[in-house]
C-alpha cells in the first residue's frame, strides 16, 4: 500500500479509502451487508495496508458507525487508523435531527463518537452544504469540536466551488479550523468537477476523496447498460444512483476502459481507479465493496501506472454532463 498526506496536513492516509456505506444493516438498504458479513472486508482492508475508513451517521441510521467501530477496534490499531464520518442528512424525524446547525453538529458528533467507540474522530465531514444555516455557524461549531478534542480535522462533501471557497475564506478570516478535504463526485464518466472544484482544491491544497469512483459499477464492467437492473441488488434498488447515471452516459468511455483493461490483462476497475490516482488533487478514492474480489481488484490499482497515451485515450470521449451529486 502507498500513502499520501491528506491535503496540506501531516495526516498520512492510504491511497484507497474503504467506504463503509455497504456495512450496517439491510433493513436500511437491501444491498447492505450485516455485521457478520462485513467483518471480512475490514480484516482484508487492514491486512492490505488500508488505514483510511469512511462512514456517515446516516448510513444504516447509525448502524454503519457501530459496525465500523467494532471491526476497526478488533482488527486494527486505532492510533494508526484514520476514521472519517459525516453529518447532515436526517438520522431521526425531529426538526433538529438533520442539517448543519450548531445544535445538530455537536449532538451528532457526540452520538457518532459513542457509536464508533472512540474518543476522537479523525476526519469529521459535512455531508452536504446546508442552504439554510449560515456557513459561519457551521464552521464555528466544527471549530469548537476541534478545540474540544472531539475532532482532529474537518472536511466537506459535494458542493459548488463557490460554496467551498466561501467556507475556506470564512475559516481564514475568523481563525477557525479549515476544511482539509473535499469528498466529491468524480470519475471517468463524471468530470464536471474539473471545471472549478478540482482547480480550487489544488490551489488551496485540499485533498480530494472521490466518491462513486467506479460510477456505481459501470466502469467496472458489471452492468451491460445504464438500465441494467439485474447486475446486483444495488443496481435494482439504488434509486439515488439512478439519478447519477442515466441515458446520457457515454459508453465510449466504458469501452475505452474495457479496451485498455484487456490490453493490460487487468480488471476494468483497476484502470478506472488508476486514472483517478494519477490526478494530483486526488488523495484517496472511496471504494465500496460487497464482494471480496471487488476489494482485491481495487487494491491492484495502487501499483498500476497508466501511460500518457492511455490516459488520453480514456479522457478523449468525454462530453459535458449536467451537474449531478450535489
Amino acid at each position: 500500500m502507498h500513502f499520501t498526506s491528506l491535503g496540506s496536513t501531516g495526516l498520512s492516509v492510504s491511497r484507497l479509502c474503504l467506504g463503509c456505506m455497504s456495512y450496517g444493516t439491510p433493513d436500511w438498504r437491501p444491498w447492505v451487508l450485516d455485521e457478520e458479513q462485513s467483518r471480512p472486508f475490514f480484516r482484508r482492508a487492514i491486512e492490505a495496508g488500508i488505514n483510511f475508513f469512511d462512514t456517515a451517521n446516516m448510513y444504516s441510521l447509525g448502524v454503519s458507525e457501530e459496525v465500523t467501530g467494532r471491526a476497526l477496534r478488533e482488527f486494527g490499531r486505532l492510533d494508526e487508523l484514520v476514521i472519517a464520518t459525516k453529518v447532515f442528512f436526517p438520522v431521526g424525524t425531529g426538526p433538529n435531527s438533520q442539517g448543519l446547525s450548531r445544535k445538530h453538529i455537536v449532538q451528532a458528533c457526540e452520538a457518532s463518537l459513542r457509536r464508533l467507540g472512540v474518543e476522537t474522530i479523525d476526519l469529521y465531514q459535512i455531508h452536504r452544504f446546508d442552504p439554510v444555516v449560515p456557513i459561519e455557524e457551521t464552521l464555528a461549531a466544527l471549530d469548537h469540536l476541534v478545540h474540544s478534542g472531539k475532532v482532529r480535522y474537518i472536511g466537506a462533501s459535494s458542493g459548488f466551488a463557490w460554496q467551498f471557497a466561501k467556507a475556506l475564506s470564512a475559516s481564514e478570516r475568523h481563525g477557525w479550523a479549515r476544511f482539509v478535504s473535499m469528498q466529491n463526485h468524480y470519475n471517468l464518466l463524471y468530470r464536471e468537477e474539473e471545471r472549478e472544484m478540482i482547480p480550487l482544491c489544488e490551489t488551496e491544497r485540499v485533498g480530494c476523496l472521490p466518491w462513486s469512483p467506479l460510477a456505481r459499477g459501470l466502469l467496472a464492467g458489471s452492468r451491460s447498460s445504464v438500465t441494467d437492473r439485474n447486475a446486483s441488488t444495488r443496481a435494482a434498488t439504488d434509486s439515488y444512483g439512478h439519478t447519477l447515471y442515466d441515458d446520457q452516459v457515454n459508453w465510449e468511455i466504458v469501452e475505452a476502459v474495457r479496451t485498455i483493461a484487456g490490453q493490460r490483462g487487468v480488471p476494468m476497475a483497476q484502470i478506472a481507479l488508476a486514472w483517478l490516482l494519477s490526478k494530483p488533487a486526488v488523495a484517496a478514492p472511496i471504494i465500496g465493496a460487497t464482494k471480496l474480489e471487488q476489494l482485491d481488484d481495487a487494491l491492484g490499482a495502487v501499483d498500476l501506472v497508466l501511460s500518457a497515451d492511455e490516459i488520453a485515450t480514456l479522457e478523449a470521449p468525454y462530453r459535458p454532463q449536467p451537474v449531478r451529486g450535489i
